[in-house]
């Protein structure tokens, strides 16, 4: 399938070490989808969360499209998933656990479809974020010097 990427979460991997990853739906109103297709979405300070066994996210920006008039929906309310039961119930069992959180990390086309990629993850402590960017620039200095 030909899969073309929207956005990225820039905080996900920064903030959180992701242990799993669940491609999800989402629904979207039609003038969602135009400016989706524009690439105005944000998924910064998205989060989600399971509320009467559906799974919601929240906090994911789409700006509204420039000639949607009274057909704008509200750029942050809140928008469903598409999972199945089982997968739902199996998440919240998994959010339960302490520490753990469901994390936006990427929306994309696949096909015509809007798909976006769900992360489980635990939230990094400030010494293991410390930890990561010392690794990151030890990578980058090692790959300079072999260019040299």
């Amino acid at each position: 399938m030909n899969i073309k990427l929207i956005a990225k979460n820039p905080t996900a991997y920064h903030n959180y070490s992701i242990e799993n990853k669940i491609e999800t739906g989402i629904v979207l109103s039609g003038t969602e989808i135009k400016s989706i297709r524009k690439g105005k979405v944000n998924l910064k300070d998205a989060y989600c969360y399971i509320k009467n066994g559906e799974i919601f996210i929240c906090g994911m920006h789409i700006s509204p499209y420039e000639h949607g008039n009274i057909f704008n929906k509200d750029p942050l309310r809140d928008r469903k998933l598409l999972l199945h039961k089982k997968e739902i119930l199996k998440l919240f069992g998994i959010t339960k656990q302490k520490g753990y959180s469901l994390i936006p990390i990427s929306i994309y086309f696949k096909g015509s479809f809007v798909k976006l990629e769900l992360g489980i993850g635990k939230g990094k402590k400030l010494y293991d974020k410390r930890e990561d960017l010392a690794k990151k620039d030890a990578e980058m200095k090692i790959r300079r010097a072999k260019l040299l």
